[in-house]
């Protein structure tokens, strides 16, 4: 096996194969987000061509949301089941299909069944999940700050993809906007069949910062339940837990306030006030860049400081950064503050949101379990894709639906602290 032997070489120098698997889990994440992403810079340009308002295109890319959330703890359960390889390839191949096929699409629901199923569903395999499970398998020590390198990836790939989709839009068309993505799936694909590896036994390594196994120690995993039985028993033994239903209510506000708002979007509310569609997907990028350290700055934290104490500045702070937005004047000036202050702060609340999970919920559950709280994410980001396309289709202006998400914001930072810690939690991090 290829991995395998590299595994092993690599061993002989130090390296643990684990940020190899990182490493491709990073990739993946950065182009399957992207996937997620585009569509915001599609918006005016598929209105221009089809002639479909705001809110029919915004209801497909709530659905989209929608299933990129709900798929998480059966895609815990089915990687349980029957690895991460497996999973992620067939997540890819559906992505890519369902990118290529809307280069044909001509009636709404075409839009709906392609960007709204088809790309929910397998960017609904990979999602945010993916990065807790082989966080949490491979690493032991350092296992925030590589939950924040990955997770970075996740939110920095949803919008570095903009620029060059709204060039691309602006130059040559919409559909060459979608050549990206696809170039990038592909090759995240390859690298995913050479390097990827369901765990640390595969290769016969223990997780980076545990003890080397004794000599004739087992390494093979105990076998897996039935994929969909395991998701909903996981969710019926966390559902009596009041830390579950506060990580899934400030979840559903932390979707509500990023990718189903921003994300989807802020390009058509810049528009508005007469900003072209490539200097809003720049500021969009540049809040990728101030994202991609300050996710990973998150995780370095989350291993050192009261998780609670840090989604409440995430959340407080985001919200003061939304009430701004209208009051930016969206000039250069102004959006670059909101873009460097809100870009830091743009899905930093992953980081402590897991760590917190498999505190109350144990290693074992921690997949399954965050990936029920991150179907709440992906729920908010729906409400907030389709409540905003619907507020400037009828209200003819976004602002109601930015002033709801930074007030909703600072509620979450109020009740994070309703979450109870064990004595082991309060002391230190694992």
């Amino acid at each position: 096996m290829f991995a395998q032997a590299l595994a092993q070489r690599l061993s002989r120098y130090g390296v643990h194969y684990g940020w190899v698997v990182i490493g491709v889990t990073f990739l993946t994440a950065l182009t399957t987000a992207g996937a997620v992403g585009v569509p915001g810079a599609l918006i005016l340009p598929l209105t221009k061509e089809f002639g479909w308002d705001t809110a029919q295109i915004s209801s497909a890319l709530a659905i989209r949301l929608v299933l990129f959330g709900l798929m998480g703890p059966f895609a815990a359960a089915l990687i349980e089941r029957y690895g991460v390889r497996r999973i992620v390839l067939s997540a890819i191949s559906l992505i890519v299909v369902g990118l290529l096929l809307a280069l044909i699409m001509s009636q709404a629901w075409h839009l709906i069944v392609l960007w709204g199923l088809v790309v929910g569903v397998g960017t609904g395999l990979t999602a945010m999940v993916l990065n807790a499970i082989v966080a949490t398998r491979w690493f032991t020590h350092r296992r925030g700050l590589v939950l924040g390198m990955l997770t970075a990836s996740s939110a920095t790939g949803q919008l570095v993809f903009l620029p060059l989709a709204a060039w691309l839009v602006e130059h040559i068309g919409w559909r060459y906007a979608l050549a990206p993505s696809v170039i990038g799936l592909l090759i995240a694909g390859v690298l995913v069949t050479l390097f990827m590896c369901d765990r640390p036994s595969d290769v016969g390594l223990a997780p980076y910062g545990e003890a080397a196994p004794a000599p004739g120690q087992s390494l093979t995993a105990p076998p897996p339940a039935a994929a969909f039985g395991r998701a909903f028993s996981v969710l019926s033994e966390i559902s009596t837990s009041r830390t579950f239903w506060i990580l899934f209510a400030t979840f559903f506000i932390c979707g509500l306030s990023t990718n189903g708002l921003v994300q989807t979007h802020f390009i058509s509310l810049c528009a508005d006030y007469g900003m072209p569609a490539v200097a809003a997907a720049s500021t969009l990028a540049m809040m990728g860049v101030f994202d991609f350290f300050g996710t990973i700055a998150s995780g370095w934290l989350s291993d050192r400081y009261d998780n609670r104490a840090l989604l409440f500045w995430y959340y407080g702070l985001r919200g003061l950064s939304l009430l701004y937005l209208p009051y930016s004047t969206f000039t250069f000036y102004g959006l670059s503050l909101f873009g460097a202050f809100y870009g830091l702060d743009w899905i930093a609340t992953v980081p402590p949101t897991v760590r917190l999970s498999a505190q109350a919920f144990g290693k074992e559950r921690a997949g399954i379990a965050f990936g029920w709280i991150f179907a709440a994410h992906q729920l908010g980001a729906a409400t907030a894709a389709f409540g905003a396309g619907l507020s400037r289709s009828i209200l003819l202006s976004y602002l109601p639906a930015f002033f709801a998400a930074g007030a909703m914001c600072l509620v979450a930072s109020a009740i994070v602290w309703l979450i109870r810690l064990n004595p082991a939690a309060r002391s230190a991090s694992a």
